[in-house]
């Protein structure tokens, strides 16, 4: 039964207003949380240039960082800050926010993988810290795991929130929510194509639900995937949305258009969609996240993508550019990410780096591509308050280079340091460990004996 005009979708719920004053964590749920101490921690990057994704060029200018806070964006010739801070000599660097890319699978098998372990949530929680190392040591304080195995991605989201691993931020689905034998449940079932990895529902009521469903599991976007019936994809949509969760969506064809009637925040991939649907896209502000660099993998792999029940369509690479450039021609918002897959992960950032080009080949501007990659993705995030600029106030996510990305995007690979939440998780290229502090015993050990 279709939504009548009374229920139509709402809109985003935005619990900023009511949490006015209140620190909350750094993810799009807003939960409240106990203020951590103060310790005035200041770090000073000196005397490289800064793109900070919202000046329309690099300029010279000097960072200066406040525990895990950006504390002030300063003219190169200032030296505003306490004797006490760290100064950090970037001289011929490239100052930028890290890296965010918006569709990763962290915890799907690989090559390596055996196949009675492809189920397994812990083994993916281990390929999952791997990958993540990865991703780190590649300049990317963010990523949107859009779906995983079992409790995997929820885990691996909490550890890195927690700074207990090496990590971006990790922003999950947890699990692709579709009707039965949808998207990533079609036949012939594979550990990767069933329950692991996705929930099969049907029904309105039962669409609804999965959302809470994820929701509880500790989920900060919804992604959909095709097939649905119209008062399905509404009632995910319109959940997600009342919780303050944003939604997007792996479908084609008329599942592309039924989600944007139904408020859909993004649409994934570079999948066909006529024109009609692209204009609706932009008349309804629906972001996309073309994912190009992977289809063109899975082409030169495979000649096209076959096999699958939910893909109803012959691909060619042309096809999906083609879709790309309609897109950027309608003015529809376009975030950057890799769909990294398996063995995709081995190839970070080159995969990435890639997925730029084909934005820069699409008409994007090398600075504009850069913002893509950085204050749009958080926009899509719904964390552009706190991440994907360098500006004050905003968190300490921070990327330096040794080269110029706005010139020339392979200087991405000259990674110096990364930054996140105000930890130095890389530096001169090498993912650097903090020693663990021991806790002291409540009692020493043995006893004290008196004579």
């Amino acid at each position: 039964m279709l939504m009548s005009a009374a229920h139509a979708q709402v809109s985003l719920q935005d619990r900023r207003p009511v949490l006015k004053g209140i620190e909350t964590v750094d993810d799009p749920r807003r939960i409240p949380r106990k203020p951590a101490a103060k310790k005035s921690k200041i770090t000073v990057l000196r005397g490289g240039r800064v793109f900070d994704a919202v000046s329309a060029a690099a300029r010279s200018a000097t960072v200066v960082i406040e525990d895990n806070h950006i504390r002030a964006i300063l003219p190169a010739s200032s030296t505003d800050w306490p004797t006490e801070a760290r100064v950090i000599d970037v001289t011929g660097e490239t100052v930028m926010p890290g890296l965010i890319d918006m569709h990763v699978h962290l915890t799907y098998p690989d090559s390596d993988a055996n196949i009675d372990e492809q189920g397994s949530a812990v083994d993916g929680a281990m390929r999952g810290t791997r990958n993540l190392r990865w991703l780190i040591e590649s300049g990317f304080t963010s990523v949107r795991d859009l779906n995983g195995v079992g409790e995997a991605p929820y885990v691996l989201a909490q550890w890195s929130a927690d700074n207990a691993i090496p990590a971006p931020r990790v922003f999950t689905a947890g699990h692709i929510i579709t009707g039965t034998g949808g998207h990533a449940t079609e036949r012939p079932l594979t550990p990767t194509h069933g329950h692991d990895y996705a929930i099969e529902v049907n029904g309105a009521d039962a669409w609804r639900g999965a959302v809470r469903q994820v929701f509880k599991d500790g989920a900060s976007v919804i992604k959909i995937a095709s097939h649905f019936a119209p008062d399905e994809v509404e009632a995910a949509v319109d959940e997600a949305h009342r919780l303050g969760l944003k939604v997007t969506c792996d479908c084609e064809g008329i599942y592309t258009e039924m989600a944007v009637k139904a408020g859909i925040d993004m649409i994934e991939h570079p999948l066909p969609r006529t024109d009609a649907t692209i204009t609706l896209m932009a008349k309804n502000h629906t972001a996309s996240v073309p994912t190009l660099q992977v289809y063109q993998n899975v082409i030169d792999r495979n000649g096209g993508f076959y096999g699958s029940t939910s893909r109803r369509f012959a691909m060619t690479s042309q096809d999906d550019f083609d879709v790309f450039k309609k897109m950027k021609a309608a003015g529809i918002a376009m975030g950057v990410g890799t769909d990294t897959i398996g063995d995709a992960n081995k190839m970070i950032p080159n995969v990435y780096i890639a997925e730029l080009k084909w934005f820069v080949k699409g008409g994007y501007s090398l600075a504009d591509t850069l913002k893509a990659a950085t204050i749009v993705n958080a926009r899509l995030l719904d964390m552009d308050d706190k991440i994907g600029s360098l500006e004050a106030g905003k968190l300490a996510d921070i990327l330096v280079v040794r080269g110029n990305p706005d010139q020339s995007l392979d200087d991405l690979q000259k990674v110096d340091l990364v930054i996140k939440d105000g930890i130095f998780y890389v530096e001169n290229g090498q993912l650097v460990t903090p020693r663990h502090v021991a806790q002291p015993l409540l009692k020493p050990s043995p006893p004290e004996t008196t004579k």
